[in-house]
């Protein structure tokens, strides 16, 4: 059976919110792969991602209430864990909302055909879909490729299925809580379900291969955070696993090579969390004549537009940032260049922002250090403590930092790094100044600073730097 349409996009995370009333007269499909647990409508931030992942971090935050009021004089107690609850109130609120959005698009009635099964490219602009009635053809005018990204697990004798290990795709699913896990990487990952476990009351062992966690954050953030994960888990830097294997009794043991040699880690749950791969190749792009970066990311230009006329991609496939805000502007971009194709619109990825949702929490946006000084642009720095403004002494946060780095002659706000309590939102109004050209001085000095807040801890930062 062959069907041709006006357009088609495969996968269902920011690909999904393209179709809207705008499309009515187009005749329109979906395709989504899969129908097993971890193939839920929605994608990966929605169902494996960023949204439960999150929603795991705050009971997480609320779990470690008791080490915090210690330091302020308050006795607190952590009475015990209810891990089925704190696994369904996050799965239970997320998995209807999958199965809603799956309803939603499988009803047809606005005019959308969705199609259950895995697509390849079987020629340009030509597919075919296996479904569980059987393979299809699919022809289209134009095609959405949102396929996303997976984990990616290393080869290492004894690393297979058969020994029973999780991704972030399965371990927020565990039955119970083991006593012992540990986590295979050192990114953000790695590093944000070792908070959550830890949290929880789980013994974590880290393993990194490199000598810093969050190796790709601002150096001076980097070591920060490696201190202070040091305090809280059993971290393994340059560290490689060598091996794996199962006992009889259900424990695993993991074998490592380091500095000093040969060791081993026993544990009960191993998270296998080195990095993510583009989907390219479960959807065969190269057949479909679209060009490939080395690393499996689709190549597109400034517009989304692939190598291959009418066809287009966005998201983890084709994106170096695997961040879903960077694939939700990626999506109205498509979207815009659908409908206007006289007109079309470029992605603005200059200001990038991403946030880290660990303990402590770190967001950054532009440049690391270590990249201004590679590109030989000058620049000057300045970095403040949460422990030098006022609502830093509420907390008694004697850890944290804002870093910011700026053109010392125009002020230009070049890059921004903060690593402490609730960096993801105090990170944005220097996204803000930067997406739309609001200079250094300009922002410490033409705005109030509620006192005593916690942006103070940015007013204070951007006031240090030694601008010309």
């Amino acid at each position: 059976m062959e069907q041709h349409f006006d357009l088609v996009i495969i996968g269902s995370g920011s690909g999904n919110s393209i179709v809207d009333e705008r499309f009515a007269d187009w005749k329109v499909a979906f395709v989504e792969k899969g129908i097993g647990p971890l193939d839920s409508y929605g994608g990966t931030c929605l169902n494996v991602g960023c949204i439960p992942t999150k929603m795991f971090v705050h009971t997480a935050d609320t779990a470690r209430a008791p080490e915090h009021g210690a330091a302020l004089g308050v006795d607190l107690a952590l009475r015990g864990v209810d891990w089925p609850v704190v696994r369904d109130r996050v799965f239970g609120r997320i998995d209807p909302i999958a199965q809603g959005g799956e309803r939603y698009r499988a009803s047809g009635h606005d005019k959308v055909t969705l199609y259950r099964g895995t697509a390849r490219f079987i020629g340009e602009r030509r597919l075919t879909v296996a479904t569980a009635e059987g393979p299809i053809t699919l022809t289209a005018d134009r095609i959405v490729v949102a396929t996303g990204s997976r984990p990616v697990v290393p080869d290492v004798p004894g690393l297979d299925e058969s020994l029973g290990f999780h991704t972030s795709d399965s371990v927020m699913r565990l039955e119970a809580l083991p006593r012992r896990m540990t986590v295979l990487g050192s990114g953000f990952v790695a590093t944000e379900l070792a908070h959550v476990f830890s949290s929880l009351g789980v013994e974590i062992t880290l393993i990194a291969r490199g000598d810093l966690l969050l190796r790709h954050e601002d150096a001076d953030v980097a070591r920060r955070f490696t201190e202070l994960a040091q305090d809280q888990w059993d971290v393994r830097l340059n560290r490689k696993l060598v091996g794996a294997d199962r006992s009889p009794d259900g424990t695993l043991r993991l074998d490592l090579e380091g500095p000093q040699g040969a060791e081993s880690v026993d544990t009960d749950e191993l998270l296998v969390a080195v990095g993510r791969r583009p989907n390219s190749d479960l959807v065969d792009a190269a057949a479909g004549g679209l060009d490939l970066h080395a690393d499996g990311r689709i190549t597109v230009d400034a517009h989304q537009a692939t190598s291959v006329p009418g066809v287009w991609a966005l998201g983890d496939v084709s994106s170096p940032w695997q961040l879903k805000h960077v694939a939700n502007h990626e999506a109205r971009v498509v979207q815009h260049n659908l409908l206007h194709p006289d007109a079309l619109r470029a992605t603005d990825h200059r200001h990038v922002p991403h946030a880290v949702f660990s303990s402590p929490k770190i967001a950054a946006v532009g440049l690391t250090e270590q990249e201004a000084q590679a590109s030989g642009r000058p620049y000057v720095t300045a970095m403040r403590e949460y422990s030098g403004i006022a609502y830093g002494w509420a907390m008694e946060d004697a850890t944290g930092f804002a870093k910011v780095l700026a053109d010392p002659a125009t002020g230009e706000i070049l890059g921004a790094h903060i690593i402490g309590p609730e960096a993801p939102t105090l990170i944005q109004p220097l996204v803000q100044a930067m997406a739309f050209g609001l200079d250094a001085r300009a922002m410490a000095t033409g705005q109030y600073w509620i006192h005593p807040a916690m942006p103070e801890l940015i007013e204070n930062a951007l006031l240090a730097l030694p601008l010309d």
